[in-house]
Protein backbone atom coordinates (compact mmCIF):
# COMPACT_ATOMS: atom_id res chain seq x y z
CA UNK A 1 0.00 0.00 0.00
CA UNK A 2 1.29 3.46 -0.87
CA UNK A 3 2.23 5.70 2.03
CA UNK A 4 0.08 8.70 2.80
CA UNK A 5 0.89 11.92 1.01
CA UNK A 6 3.39 13.82 3.20
CA UNK A 7 2.43 17.22 4.49
CA UNK A 8 4.55 19.69 2.52
CA UNK A 9 4.41 23.28 1.35
CA UNK A 10 3.48 21.84 -2.06
CA UNK A 11 0.43 19.95 -0.76
CA UNK A 12 -2.16 21.85 -2.85
CA UNK A 13 -0.14 21.06 -5.97
CA UNK A 14 0.13 17.38 -5.04
CA UNK A 15 -3.59 17.18 -4.39
CA UNK A 16 -4.35 18.58 -7.84
CA UNK A 17 -1.84 16.27 -9.48
CA UNK A 18 -3.41 13.33 -7.66
CA UNK A 19 -6.77 14.21 -9.19
CA UNK A 20 -5.13 14.22 -12.64
CA UNK A 21 -2.95 11.13 -12.36
CA UNK A 22 -4.44 8.93 -9.66
CA UNK A 23 -2.03 6.11 -8.78
CA UNK A 24 0.48 7.48 -11.30
CA UNK A 25 1.45 10.11 -8.73
CA UNK A 26 3.56 8.39 -6.09
CA UNK A 27 4.55 9.70 -2.67
CA UNK A 28 5.90 6.39 -1.37
CA UNK A 29 9.25 6.59 0.37
CA UNK A 30 10.81 3.94 -1.88
CA UNK A 31 9.84 5.69 -5.11
CA UNK A 32 10.93 9.08 -3.78
CA UNK A 33 14.26 7.63 -2.62
CA UNK A 34 14.87 6.10 -6.04
CA UNK A 35 14.37 9.53 -7.63
CA UNK A 36 16.46 11.37 -5.03
CA UNK A 37 19.81 10.63 -6.68
CA UNK A 38 21.72 9.90 -9.84
CA UNK A 39 25.07 8.19 -10.40
CA UNK A 40 27.10 11.13 -9.08
CA UNK A 41 28.67 11.44 -5.65
CA UNK A 42 26.33 14.29 -4.66
CA UNK A 43 24.10 13.90 -1.61
CA UNK A 44 20.58 12.61 -2.47
CA UNK A 45 17.48 14.73 -1.84
CA UNK A 46 13.95 13.36 -1.91
CA UNK A 47 11.28 14.97 -4.06
CA UNK A 48 7.82 15.48 -2.58
CA UNK A 49 6.26 13.24 -5.23
CA UNK A 50 6.98 11.45 -8.49
CA UNK A 51 4.63 11.74 -11.48
CA UNK A 52 4.44 9.15 -14.27
CA UNK A 53 2.82 10.76 -17.35
CA UNK A 54 1.91 8.75 -20.43
CA UNK A 55 2.01 11.43 -23.15
CA UNK A 56 3.42 14.82 -24.06
CA UNK A 57 -0.03 16.30 -23.41
CA UNK A 58 -0.05 14.86 -19.91
CA UNK A 59 3.41 16.27 -19.23
CA UNK A 60 1.97 19.63 -20.29
CA UNK A 61 -0.93 19.33 -17.82
CA UNK A 62 1.45 18.40 -15.00
CA UNK A 63 3.66 21.39 -15.77
CA UNK A 64 0.66 23.74 -15.84
CA UNK A 65 -0.40 22.58 -12.37
CA UNK A 66 3.14 22.91 -11.00
CA UNK A 67 3.47 26.39 -12.53
CA UNK A 68 0.17 27.43 -10.95
CA UNK A 69 1.50 26.44 -7.51
CA UNK A 70 5.16 27.42 -8.18
CA UNK A 71 6.28 23.87 -7.47
CA UNK A 72 9.77 22.82 -8.64
CA UNK A 73 9.97 20.27 -11.47
CA UNK A 74 12.76 17.86 -12.36
CA UNK A 75 12.53 15.66 -15.48
CA UNK A 76 13.90 12.14 -15.02
CA UNK A 77 15.01 9.62 -17.65
CA UNK A 78 17.29 6.81 -16.44
CA UNK A 79 19.13 8.73 -13.69
CA UNK A 80 22.63 8.24 -15.14
CA UNK A 81 23.85 11.83 -14.70
CA UNK A 82 27.36 12.18 -13.26
CA UNK A 83 27.09 15.80 -12.06
CA UNK A 84 23.89 15.76 -9.98
CA UNK A 85 21.73 17.10 -12.81
CA UNK A 86 18.56 15.24 -11.77
CA UNK A 87 18.85 15.50 -7.99
CA UNK A 88 15.74 17.43 -6.79
CA UNK A 89 17.59 19.69 -4.34
CA UNK A 90 14.53 21.91 -3.91
CA UNK A 91 12.06 19.04 -3.56
CA UNK A 92 8.92 19.41 -5.61
CA UNK A 93 7.82 16.97 -8.31
CA UNK A 94 9.99 14.63 -10.35
CA UNK A 95 8.43 13.82 -13.72
CA UNK A 96 9.57 10.31 -14.60
CA UNK A 97 9.22 9.77 -18.35
CA UNK A 98 9.45 5.97 -18.15
CA UNK A 99 6.11 5.54 -19.98
CA UNK A 100 7.23 7.66 -22.95
CA UNK A 101 9.23 4.77 -24.40
CA UNK A 102 8.04 4.31 -27.98
CA UNK A 103 9.94 4.51 -31.25
CA UNK A 104 7.43 6.65 -33.15
CA UNK A 105 8.71 6.73 -36.74
CA UNK A 106 11.74 5.36 -38.60
CA UNK A 107 12.56 6.95 -41.96
CA UNK A 108 15.20 4.67 -43.54
CA UNK A 109 15.36 6.63 -46.78
CA UNK A 110 16.09 9.86 -44.90
CA UNK A 111 18.29 8.24 -42.28
CA UNK A 112 16.36 9.65 -39.32
CA UNK A 113 14.08 8.47 -36.54
CA UNK A 114 11.66 10.07 -34.07
CA UNK A 115 11.44 8.59 -30.57
CA UNK A 116 9.83 9.42 -27.27
CA UNK A 117 12.24 10.73 -24.68
CA UNK A 118 12.56 7.59 -22.54
CA UNK A 119 13.67 5.33 -25.39
CA UNK A 120 17.26 4.30 -24.59
CA UNK A 121 20.11 4.09 -27.07
CA UNK A 122 20.27 0.28 -26.81
CA UNK A 123 16.51 0.01 -27.29
CA UNK A 124 16.72 2.16 -30.40
CA UNK A 125 19.60 0.21 -31.89
CA UNK A 126 17.81 -3.09 -31.24
CA UNK A 127 14.75 -1.66 -33.04
CA UNK A 128 16.57 -0.48 -36.19
CA UNK A 129 19.32 -3.08 -36.56
CA UNK A 130 17.27 -5.24 -38.95
CA UNK A 131 17.01 -2.24 -41.29
CA UNK A 132 20.80 -1.97 -41.52
CA UNK A 133 20.86 1.20 -39.42
CA UNK A 134 22.38 2.30 -36.13
CA UNK A 135 22.60 5.32 -33.85
CA UNK A 136 26.24 5.85 -32.86
CA UNK A 137 26.23 8.14 -29.82
CA UNK A 138 27.40 5.93 -26.97
CA UNK A 139 28.00 7.57 -23.58
CA UNK A 140 28.49 4.20 -21.89
CA UNK A 141 25.38 4.00 -19.77
CA UNK A 142 22.17 2.87 -21.45
CA UNK A 143 20.86 6.40 -21.08
CA UNK A 144 17.54 7.73 -22.35
CA UNK A 145 17.76 9.63 -25.62
CA UNK A 146 15.85 12.57 -24.14
CA UNK A 147 18.36 12.73 -21.30
CA UNK A 148 21.24 12.43 -23.74
CA UNK A 149 19.85 15.40 -25.67
CA UNK A 150 19.31 17.39 -22.48
CA UNK A 151 22.93 16.87 -21.39
CA UNK A 152 24.49 17.12 -24.88
CA UNK A 153 25.98 13.65 -24.41
CA UNK A 154 28.70 12.17 -26.57
CA UNK A 155 30.95 9.21 -25.70
CA UNK A 156 33.22 6.74 -27.40
CA UNK A 157 32.08 7.25 -31.02
CA UNK A 158 32.13 11.06 -30.94
CA UNK A 159 35.51 11.31 -32.67
CA UNK A 160 33.88 10.08 -35.91
CA UNK A 161 30.13 10.65 -35.56
CA UNK A 162 29.98 13.76 -33.38
CA UNK A 163 27.92 14.41 -30.25
CA UNK A 164 24.20 14.81 -29.59
CA UNK A 165 24.60 18.42 -30.74
CA UNK A 166 25.32 17.26 -34.29
CA UNK A 167 22.85 14.38 -34.31
CA UNK A 168 19.61 15.89 -32.97
CA UNK A 169 17.44 17.21 -35.80
CA UNK A 170 14.36 18.30 -33.84
CA UNK A 171 12.75 18.20 -30.41
CA UNK A 172 9.31 18.32 -28.90
CA UNK A 173 9.53 20.32 -25.67
CA UNK A 174 7.08 21.23 -22.92
CA UNK A 175 7.89 24.74 -21.72
CA UNK A 176 7.66 25.99 -18.15
CA UNK A 177 4.12 27.34 -18.69
CA UNK A 178 2.91 24.09 -20.26
CA UNK A 179 3.11 25.15 -23.91
CA UNK A 180 4.20 22.39 -26.31
CA UNK A 181 6.62 23.36 -29.10
CA UNK A 182 8.49 21.53 -31.85
CA UNK A 183 11.86 23.14 -32.43
CA UNK A 184 12.42 22.18 -36.08
CA UNK A 185 11.35 20.02 -39.04
CA UNK A 186 13.22 16.99 -40.38
CA UNK A 187 15.08 18.85 -43.13
CA UNK A 188 18.86 18.50 -42.82
CA UNK A 189 19.32 22.26 -42.91
CA UNK A 190 17.22 25.34 -42.33
CA UNK A 191 17.72 29.10 -42.13
CA UNK A 192 14.26 29.71 -40.63
CA UNK A 193 14.50 31.64 -37.38
CA UNK A 194 16.45 30.98 -34.21
CA UNK A 195 17.99 27.54 -33.74
CA UNK A 196 15.81 26.44 -30.82
CA UNK A 197 16.93 22.83 -31.16
CA UNK A 198 20.47 23.76 -30.14
CA UNK A 199 19.11 25.92 -27.32
CA UNK A 200 17.47 22.94 -25.63
CA UNK A 201 20.25 20.45 -26.41
CA UNK A 202 22.46 20.73 -23.34
CA UNK A 203 19.98 22.76 -21.25
CA UNK A 204 19.78 20.00 -18.61
CA UNK A 205 16.05 20.37 -18.08
CA UNK A 206 16.32 23.99 -16.95
CA UNK A 207 14.37 25.47 -19.89
CA UNK A 208 11.78 22.80 -20.64
CA UNK A 209 11.08 19.07 -20.69
CA UNK A 210 12.06 17.17 -23.84
CA UNK A 211 9.39 14.57 -24.67
CA UNK A 212 10.29 13.59 -28.27
CA UNK A 213 13.58 13.56 -30.19
CA UNK A 214 14.29 13.28 -33.91
CA UNK A 215 17.77 11.90 -34.58
CA UNK A 216 20.15 11.23 -37.46
CA UNK A 217 20.81 7.58 -38.23
CA UNK A 218 23.71 5.88 -40.02
CA UNK A 219 24.13 2.75 -42.07
CA UNK A 220 25.81 -0.11 -40.24
CA UNK A 221 29.36 -0.27 -41.64
CA UNK A 222 30.32 -3.16 -43.88
CA UNK A 223 33.25 -3.98 -41.62
CA UNK A 224 34.10 -3.24 -37.97
CA UNK A 225 37.26 -4.18 -36.10
CA UNK A 226 38.45 -3.31 -32.61
CA UNK A 227 41.98 -3.45 -31.25
CA UNK A 228 43.87 -2.95 -28.00
CA UNK A 229 47.43 -1.64 -27.88
CA UNK A 230 49.54 -1.02 -24.78
CA UNK A 231 52.40 1.49 -24.58
CA UNK A 232 55.67 1.77 -22.70
CA UNK A 233 54.93 5.41 -21.93
CA UNK A 234 51.86 7.58 -21.47
CA UNK A 235 53.40 10.12 -23.84
CA UNK A 236 53.59 7.47 -26.55
CA UNK A 237 49.92 6.61 -26.24
CA UNK A 238 48.86 10.27 -26.36
CA UNK A 239 51.18 11.09 -29.28
CA UNK A 240 49.65 8.20 -31.20
CA UNK A 241 46.20 9.71 -30.69
CA UNK A 242 47.29 13.20 -31.74
CA UNK A 243 49.11 12.01 -34.86
CA UNK A 244 46.19 9.77 -35.86
CA UNK A 245 43.73 12.66 -35.64
CA UNK A 246 46.02 15.17 -37.31
CA UNK A 247 46.55 12.79 -40.25
CA UNK A 248 42.78 12.59 -40.73
CA UNK A 249 42.51 8.82 -40.21
CA UNK A 250 38.76 8.27 -39.65
CA UNK A 251 38.90 6.05 -36.55
CA UNK A 252 35.48 5.41 -35.02
CA UNK A 253 36.72 5.15 -31.44
CA UNK A 254 40.06 5.83 -29.79
CA UNK A 255 40.03 5.53 -26.01
CA UNK A 256 42.88 5.96 -23.52
CA UNK A 257 43.00 3.99 -20.26
CA UNK A 258 45.92 4.67 -17.95
CA UNK A 259 47.75 1.91 -16.07
CA UNK A 260 45.59 2.35 -12.94
CA UNK A 261 42.44 2.02 -15.01
CA UNK A 262 43.75 -1.04 -16.85
CA UNK A 263 44.46 -2.77 -13.54
CA UNK A 264 40.87 -2.10 -12.45
CA UNK A 265 39.43 -3.31 -15.79
CA UNK A 266 41.49 -6.51 -15.73
CA UNK A 267 40.35 -7.36 -12.23
CA UNK A 268 36.68 -6.55 -12.70
CA UNK A 269 36.16 -7.92 -16.22
CA UNK A 270 38.58 -10.86 -15.77
CA UNK A 271 40.85 -9.80 -18.64
CA UNK A 272 44.60 -10.22 -19.03
CA UNK A 273 45.81 -7.05 -20.73
CA UNK A 274 49.19 -5.59 -19.66
CA UNK A 275 48.84 -3.13 -16.79
CA UNK A 276 50.16 -0.26 -18.89
CA UNK A 277 48.81 2.84 -20.55
CA UNK A 278 46.56 1.46 -23.27
CA UNK A 279 44.52 2.51 -26.29
CA UNK A 280 41.21 0.86 -27.21
CA UNK A 281 40.46 1.49 -30.90
CA UNK A 282 37.70 0.70 -33.36
CA UNK A 283 37.63 1.06 -37.13
CA UNK A 284 34.50 1.28 -39.33
CA UNK A 285 34.17 1.15 -43.11
CA UNK A 286 34.64 -1.23 -46.02
CA UNK A 287 36.83 -4.27 -45.54
CA UNK A 288 39.72 -2.64 -47.41
CA UNK A 289 39.16 0.70 -45.67
CA UNK A 290 39.27 -0.83 -42.20
CA UNK A 291 42.46 -2.72 -43.11
CA UNK A 292 44.11 0.46 -44.38
CA UNK A 293 43.09 2.50 -41.32
CA UNK A 294 44.34 -0.20 -38.95
CA UNK A 295 47.70 -0.52 -40.71
CA UNK A 296 48.25 3.24 -40.57
CA UNK A 297 47.45 3.48 -36.86
CA UNK A 298 49.50 0.39 -36.09
CA UNK A 299 52.47 2.00 -37.81
CA UNK A 300 52.01 5.23 -35.83
CA UNK A 301 51.72 3.30 -32.57
CA UNK A 302 54.88 1.34 -33.33
CA UNK A 303 56.81 4.58 -33.67
CA UNK A 304 55.54 5.70 -30.25
CA UNK A 305 56.48 2.73 -28.01
CA UNK A 306 53.28 0.83 -28.77
CA UNK A 307 53.11 -2.96 -28.72
CA UNK A 308 51.25 -5.39 -30.96
CA UNK A 309 47.55 -4.88 -31.64
CA UNK A 310 45.23 -7.45 -30.04
CA UNK A 311 42.24 -7.72 -32.37
CA UNK A 312 38.52 -8.26 -31.82
CA UNK A 313 36.62 -8.67 -35.09
CA UNK A 314 33.70 -10.92 -34.16
CA UNK A 315 30.64 -9.05 -32.80
CA UNK A 316 30.76 -10.92 -29.48
CA UNK A 317 34.47 -10.12 -29.06
CA UNK A 318 33.93 -6.43 -29.77
CA UNK A 319 30.97 -6.39 -27.38
CA UNK A 320 33.12 -7.93 -24.63
CA UNK A 321 35.87 -5.38 -25.25
CA UNK A 322 33.60 -2.33 -25.15
CA UNK A 323 31.57 -3.69 -22.24
CA UNK A 324 34.81 -3.82 -20.27
CA UNK A 325 35.52 -0.21 -21.28
CA UNK A 326 32.01 0.92 -20.30
CA UNK A 327 32.19 -0.89 -16.95
CA UNK A 328 35.09 1.23 -15.70
CA UNK A 329 32.91 2.89 -13.03
CA UNK A 330 32.04 -0.47 -11.49
CA UNK A 331 35.62 -1.64 -11.93
CA UNK A 332 36.85 1.44 -10.08
CA UNK A 333 34.41 0.94 -7.21
CA UNK A 334 35.73 -2.61 -6.84
CA UNK A 335 39.24 -1.20 -6.27
CA UNK A 336 37.93 0.38 -3.07
CA UNK A 337 34.72 -1.30 -1.87
CA UNK A 338 32.27 1.11 -0.27
CA UNK A 339 33.73 4.17 -1.98
CA UNK A 340 31.91 6.81 -4.00
CA UNK A 341 33.12 7.81 -7.45
CA UNK A 342 33.61 11.53 -7.93
CA UNK A 343 33.62 11.56 -11.73
CA UNK A 344 34.88 14.63 -13.54
CA UNK A 345 35.86 15.47 -17.10
CA UNK A 346 37.46 18.21 -19.15
CA UNK A 347 38.12 18.69 -22.86
CA UNK A 348 41.01 20.59 -24.47
CA UNK A 349 42.20 21.28 -28.02
CA UNK A 350 43.92 18.15 -29.29
CA UNK A 351 47.27 19.97 -29.53
CA UNK A 352 47.23 20.55 -25.74
CA UNK A 353 46.05 17.04 -24.78
CA UNK A 354 49.44 15.58 -23.88
CA UNK A 355 50.36 18.57 -21.72
CA UNK A 356 47.03 18.51 -19.90
CA UNK A 357 47.07 14.77 -19.18
CA UNK A 358 50.72 14.66 -18.12
CA UNK A 359 50.33 17.58 -15.70
CA UNK A 360 47.19 15.94 -14.31
CA UNK A 361 49.01 12.63 -13.80
CA UNK A 362 51.75 14.51 -11.94
CA UNK A 363 49.13 15.94 -9.57
CA UNK A 364 47.71 12.47 -8.98
CA UNK A 365 51.15 10.98 -8.30
CA UNK A 366 51.64 13.53 -5.52
CA UNK A 367 48.20 12.93 -3.96
CA UNK A 368 46.96 10.29 -1.52
CA UNK A 369 43.75 9.82 -3.53
CA UNK A 370 43.43 7.20 -6.24
CA UNK A 371 41.84 8.39 -9.50
CA UNK A 372 41.95 6.18 -12.60
CA UNK A 373 42.06 8.10 -15.89
CA UNK A 374 40.09 7.26 -19.01
CA UNK A 375 39.41 9.42 -22.03
CA UNK A 376 37.68 9.84 -25.36
CA UNK A 377 40.99 11.27 -26.37
CA UNK A 378 40.28 11.48 -30.08
CA UNK A 379 38.41 14.71 -29.40
CA UNK A 380 40.55 15.90 -26.48
CA UNK A 381 38.17 14.73 -23.72
CA UNK A 382 39.26 12.74 -20.67
CA UNK A 383 37.86 11.76 -17.28
CA UNK A 384 39.05 11.13 -13.75
CA UNK A 385 37.20 9.05 -11.19
CA UNK A 386 38.27 10.01 -7.66
CA UNK A 387 37.65 7.11 -5.26
CA UNK A 388 36.43 8.86 -2.12
CA UNK A 389 34.81 8.29 1.24
CA UNK A 390 32.02 10.89 1.13
CA UNK A 391 32.06 11.08 4.94
CA UNK A 392 35.76 11.99 5.14
CA UNK A 393 36.25 15.81 4.93
CA UNK A 394 39.96 15.37 4.15
CA UNK A 395 39.19 13.26 1.08
CA UNK A 396 36.44 15.60 -0.11
CA UNK A 397 38.80 18.57 0.24
CA UNK A 398 41.54 16.79 -1.70
CA UNK A 399 39.17 15.79 -4.50
CA UNK A 400 37.93 19.39 -4.70
CA UNK A 401 41.53 20.66 -4.88
CA UNK A 402 42.55 18.23 -7.62
CA UNK A 403 39.34 18.80 -9.58
CA UNK A 404 39.79 22.58 -9.47
CA UNK A 405 43.40 22.29 -10.64
CA UNK A 406 42.27 20.04 -13.49
CA UNK A 407 39.47 22.37 -14.61
CA UNK A 408 41.50 25.57 -14.37
CA UNK A 409 44.34 23.88 -16.27
CA UNK A 410 41.92 22.96 -19.05
CA UNK A 411 40.46 26.48 -19.17
CA UNK A 412 43.98 27.97 -19.36
CA UNK A 413 44.47 25.80 -22.46
CA UNK A 414 41.28 27.23 -24.02
CA UNK A 415 39.40 24.06 -23.15
CA UNK A 416 36.15 23.47 -21.28
CA UNK A 417 35.26 22.50 -17.72
CA UNK A 418 33.15 19.60 -19.02
CA UNK A 419 33.28 17.84 -22.35
CA UNK A 420 30.17 15.72 -21.82
CA UNK A 421 29.06 15.34 -18.19
CA UNK A 422 27.35 18.72 -18.10
CA UNK A 423 27.26 21.35 -15.35
CA UNK A 424 24.49 20.06 -13.05
CA UNK A 425 25.48 20.76 -9.46
CA UNK A 426 29.12 19.76 -9.68
CA UNK A 427 30.56 22.26 -12.17
CA UNK A 428 28.46 25.37 -11.41
CA UNK A 429 31.32 27.35 -9.93
CA UNK A 430 33.42 26.94 -13.08
CA UNK A 431 30.84 28.19 -15.56
CA UNK A 432 31.63 31.89 -15.11
CA UNK A 433 35.36 31.17 -15.26
CA UNK A 434 34.76 29.59 -18.67
CA UNK A 435 32.10 31.84 -20.18
CA UNK A 436 32.40 35.15 -18.32
CA UNK A 437 29.71 37.67 -19.25
CA UNK A 438 28.00 35.10 -21.48
CA UNK A 439 26.57 33.52 -18.31
CA UNK A 440 24.45 36.66 -17.81
CA UNK A 441 22.94 36.03 -21.25
CA UNK A 442 22.18 32.45 -20.21
CA UNK A 443 20.42 33.78 -17.12
CA UNK A 444 18.30 36.11 -19.25
CA UNK A 445 17.27 33.21 -21.47
CA UNK A 446 16.37 31.19 -18.38
CA UNK A 447 14.28 34.05 -16.96
CA UNK A 448 12.49 34.55 -20.26
CA UNK A 449 11.50 30.89 -20.67
CA UNK A 450 11.09 30.03 -16.98
CA UNK A 451 10.23 33.25 -15.12
CA UNK A 452 9.06 31.34 -12.02
CA UNK A 453 12.30 29.35 -11.86
CA UNK A 454 10.54 26.00 -11.49
CA UNK A 455 12.41 24.00 -14.13
CA UNK A 456 15.20 22.01 -12.43
CA UNK A 457 16.07 24.92 -10.13
CA UNK A 458 19.60 25.31 -8.81
CA UNK A 459 21.28 23.61 -11.77
CA UNK A 460 23.87 25.07 -14.18
CA UNK A 461 23.74 28.46 -12.37
CA UNK A 462 21.74 30.26 -9.70
CA UNK A 463 19.37 33.09 -10.59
Amino acid sequence: MQAAVPATAHQPCLDELKDLLGERLSTSTGVRDHHSKDESWHIPHRPDAVAFPESTEEVSEIVKICAKHRTPIVAYGTGTSLEGAVIPEHGGVVIDLVNLDQVLRVNPEDLDVTVQARVTRKQLNDHIRDQGLFFPIDPGADASLGGMAATRASGTNAVRYGTMRENVLALTVVLADGRIIRTSRRARKSAAGYDLTRLFVGSEGTLGIITEVTLRLYGIPEAMAAAVCSFDTLEGAIDTVIQTIQLGIPVARIELLDDVQMDAVNRFSKLDYPVRNTLFLEFHGTGDGVKEQAELVQSIAGENSGGEFRWATKPEERTQLWTARHDVTYANKALRPGCEIWATDVCVPISRLAECILETKKDLAESFLMAPLVGHVGDGNFHLGFLIDREDPKEIAEAERLNERLVMRALAMDGTCTGEHGIGLGKMKFLTAEHGEAVSVMREIKKALDPLGIMNPGKIFTL
